[in-house]
Formats: structure tokens, sequence, C-alpha cells
């Protein structure tokens, strides 16, 4: 069974359990899986609470890891009983609803783990849940303002680009620390967010920043943004995040992406009032007479390049140079989709 047939199974059966409450509070519904072990199969449940649940079968005498306790996750040991059967199971129980869908992919990727370890399911787990641990932990630096809108500036790139190709994630090379926020071989886009009200002067970091890929072409878009605190205008940063995930493949991917820029979904409260509305978007081509200061049009001139760390702001308030209309913006989009990355 692949993994999309597994995940639509474990959404079918957390959906049917969640249609009828339990009798009491401490009962589960539950539903078996698809995954057997030698402890019998991995079972889907939900509690009294509507909290869902996944059951990995273990023996008795079996201890469980305390983590990772916290405000999205629990993992604790418990025992069903019915009338013919007693069975004691790890049970990794989702705290929070916000991440339904997230904890899927989670206990699809448990389930995945468990088929080729079937001998010892709560091993598989173990391995799934350390490699996810990244991803739910609470502990590190809260992104600040400035990071925050641009990131946001590098998402609403982001998004258009997962708009005509739910791969495109693989083109986001901003949290990785490359010269270039996206890049997929010989096109690059390079993202530029203020939250200045007036002028245009993005802050350029290095030499080659804007430097067009080896006989590849190179867009800067500029973004200006307004904080807002109305629901009713602009865009939620989390509400963003979750629009590039419902758009993205592979939910996964994306995740580790967002954690290498700063941002924990465990996090998302800590962000859930950050709006932003865009007051304006501009896109360049970046063309030999594009205000620039690079490595190349100084060796070009003769001159010895031997600074390091050089950090420079280039004017675009006026023009030239000029921005690209939407159908050149669109034609940049599609550029970058059809690379090979």
């Amino acid at each position: 069974m692949s993994d999309e047939a597994l995940r639509r199974v474990v959404e079918d059966n957390w959906n049917a359990l969640e249609a009828e409450r339990t009798t009491t509070e401490r009962s589960l519904r539950v539903a078996l899986l698809p995954v057997d072990t030698k402890e019998g199969p991995l079972v889907a449940a939900v509690d009294h609470d509507g909290d869902r649940h996944l059951l990995v079968p273990v023996p008795a005498n079996r201890k469980i890891r305390s983590s990772p306790d916290g405000p999205v996750l629990r993992l604790s040991k418990r025992a069903l009983e019915d009338a013919d059967t007693y069975q004691n199971y790890a049970d990794l129980t989702l705290l929070q609803s916000d991440f339904s869908d997230l904890f899927t992919e989670l206990c699809v990727d448990v389930l995945d783990a468990t088929r080729g370890l079937p001998h010892s399911p709560v091993k598989a787990m173990y391995g799934v849940l350390d490699r996810w641990k990244a991803l739910f932990r609470t502990q590190g630096p809260v992104l600040a303002p400035e990071q925050v809108a641009g990131l946001f500036g590098e998402l609403l790139v982001l998004r258009r680009l997962l708009e005509k190709d739910p791969s495109a994630y693989r083109l986001w090379r901003g949290p990785t620390g490359y010269r270039h926020d996206f890049w997929g071989g010989s096109t690059a886009v390079e993202v530029k967010t203020s939250t200045t009200s007036e002028g245009r002067r993005p802050r350029v970091h290095g030499l080659d920043q804007l430097e067009a890929p080896d006989e590849g072409d190179l867009w800067l878009v500029w973004i200006r943004l307004q904080r807002v605190v109305s629901a009713d205008v602009g865009t939620g940063f989390t509400e963003l995040i979750r629009h590039a995930l419902d758009l993205c493949d592979d939910e996964r991917a994306l995740l580790d992406l967002l954690a290498e820029a700063g941002y924990r979904p465990a996090d998302a409260d800590l962000y859930r009032e950050v709006r932003y509305s865009v007051g304006e978007e501009r896109w360049y081509r970046v063309t030999p007479d594009f205000p620039s200061l690079t490595g190349q049009t100084l060796a070009s001139a003769g001159v010895t390049v031997s600074a390091l760390d050089v950090t420079y702001s280039i004017d675009l308030s006026g023009e030239p140079p000029f921005p690209l209309d939407a159908d050149q913006v669109d034609s940049a989009l599609g550029r970058l989709t059809q690379e090979p990355a």
C-alpha cells in the first residue's frame, strides 16, 4: 500500500471515529490499521475530547520514553481491554487540532517505518519521532520582526510558484543560506522586503547576490509590507504558511525548510496576530545596466576584489530601472518552475 493510500485510510478512520463520541471520558473509539506487527496491528483512535491517537502495540513489560510531552504531542503507555483481548500500546496523542494535517503525515511515516521493522514497531516510531523532533520543539529563538517580514515576502513568491507547480518548494533556497532566495539552475529570484513607508532601497548582501546564474537570468522582487491589525485586511503570517503547505505536494519537505528559516509549527501562537497587507510588489530583471555592485563588474573594470562581507544598498525609487508588467512576471515564474532543480 502506498503512502497516499495509507494517508487516506488513516484520515478516513479518524473521521469515522470522530462522528460519534465515546461513552465515557476514559474510553477510546478505535479502528485497526492495515499495518501489522508481532504484537498485533497498529490502531487509530479518538478519545472523549476528540483528540486523535495512534496506538503502537508493545509487550506488557516494555517501557515507553516520556518524551515528546509538550504542547503538541504526548507519548504514554496505555492498555486497551475488551471481552477477548488485553493489549498494551505506546499511545501517541495529538493535543492541538491545528496540527491535524501534520500529525497525519507523522503517523503515515510511523506506519511506513513499522512496515520495514514489524518486529520492533516502537523502535520504528522512535526513529520517526526523532526525525520530526525539530518540527515540534518549542525551544529556540523567536523570529525578530524584520525576519518575519523577510520570510513573509519569500513565502508570497513561493505561494505563486506552488500555484504553478506543487513541487516548487524545491526551488526555495533562502532558508539554506544560498546567495539567491529561489534558484533552479539557470534562473534565480532574489526577494527584498521592506516595512518602510517611503523609498525603495533594498539592502544587498555580498558581491554575488545580484549576479545572475552562469548563462542564466536573475530577477529582483521588491515587496513593501504594511503591518495591519484587522482580520479583514491583509494576510496573516501563519495563514500564508498554511496556504503554502496546502498547495505543496510534500508538507514534510516544506516544513523542514521553514524550520531552517527559523519557524517552528509549535510556535504558531506567537505569530498568530502578525498580519501584513502588500502595499507594493515590483519585479525587475537584473540586466548589466541594473544598479548593483558585483564581483563580475569589478573584475571587468580591472579592479582586484579582496573585500569580504560586503553589504550595500541600491536605490530603486525612480525609473529606470523599469519594473516588469504582470505578463512578464508570470513568464518569469513559469520559467523558474520549469527548472530541473
